[in-house]
């Protein structure tokens, strides 16, 4: 059976920081270090820190008196930030820097007096972060319908802003109906879009073309993930989300001779190694990587845990 990896797939620069925070917090502080919500969407990565001393918590009245407390890289709002002031604890704040930048879009565009979209999913935890980010009131679309019903006069000064892990064709339907609706309508810049969604995108439309069928490796609760495996589908390639190989089903393999797998933002290498292993024990497999987008961006971690 032929295999080809997508080219990128997995940890994107914003998850290697966030994990690193913990890991150099823990190396630092010594265990335990509380991380407030799952420090990326992998029960794998959550399950190893956890190895090595972190208390994962979805609430800071979890975490005892002055202990360090880690941000997820999902970003958090302003009244978590105010309660861990408020009570003294040492914070890290492995928020991507991508979100932050979202949160401070919102807040230029709301300081100059314009009413504020966020295009993203309801319930997600980055979407909970920007919207108590920003001071104000802020309209969560999540499609064009919910566009159409937006309570507002069609002259209303406006800007929209987007949840990190969608990319320019999961927004663009609803940008148009935005500025179809809207006479005075700001947006932040297409390169503003986060990198490594668009690139893992791309990278499963040109798998699809090589497969039969694609196996996705995430989380069940990873965003990007799963709109990994939609794309798939939308490309006419059966796709499956898998957490690692032990839930990969021979039956889906049933007359496919190519198998594309990629991974989501927070889906570490190993778990991919571990779905090739899977397909090994059913049969021959050759393995290639088709040719992609290299990427090389790093993010800086917080001062106190660089060594100096």
């Amino acid at each position: 059976m032929q295999v080809y990896l997508a080219q990128p797939r997995g940890f994107c620069a914003g998850v290697v920081r966030a994990i690193e925070i913990v890991e150099r917090a823990l190396e630092k502080h010594g265990p335990p270090v509380y991380v407030r919500h799952e420090i990326v969407h992998n029960k794998y990565v959550v399950e190893s820190l956890k190895a090595k001393g972190a208390v994962f918590v979805e609430d800071l009245s979890e975490v005892p008196p002055r202990a360090v407390t880690v941000f997820s890289a999902h970003g958090v709002a302003r009244t978590v930030e105010d309660e861990a002031a408020a009570r003294g604890l040492p914070v890290l704040n492995a928020t991507c820097p991508l979100v932050t930048k979202v949160h401070n879009q919102g807040k230029r565009y709301m300081s100059r007096g314009r009413t504020l979209v966020l295009i993203g999913h309801s319930g997600h935890p980055e979407v909970e972060g920007t919207m108590g980010q920003v001071p104000g009131p802020v309209h969560l679309v999540q499609n064009v319908t919910d566009v159409a019903a937006l309570p507002l006069p069609l002259d209303t000064p406006m800007a929209y802003i987007t949840q990190t892990t969608l990319s320019v064709d999961d927004t663009k339907d609803i940008i148009s109906a935005l500025e179809a609706r809207f006479t005075d309508l700001q947006g932040p810049d297409i390169r503003d879009i986060c990198y490594a969604t668009q690139n893992r995108q791309s990278a499963v439309r040109d798998l699809g073309k090589l497969v039969d069928v694609i196996l996705v490796v995430g989380a069940a609760n990873s965003s990007n993930s799963n709109r990994l495996r939609e794309i798939g589908t939308e490309a006419g390639v059966a796709s499956y989300l898998i957490a690692d190989g032990s839930e990969l089903d021979p039956v889906w393999l049933k007359d496919a001779k190519a198998v594309g797998i990629t991974a989501g933002a927070s889906a570490p290498e190993v778990l991919v190694d571990d779905v090739i292993q899977a397909l090994r024990r059913i049969g021959p497999v050759e393995v290639a990587v088709v040719p992609g987008r290299e990427e090389n961006i790093e993010f800086r971690l917080p001062a106190e845990l660089v060594a100096g």
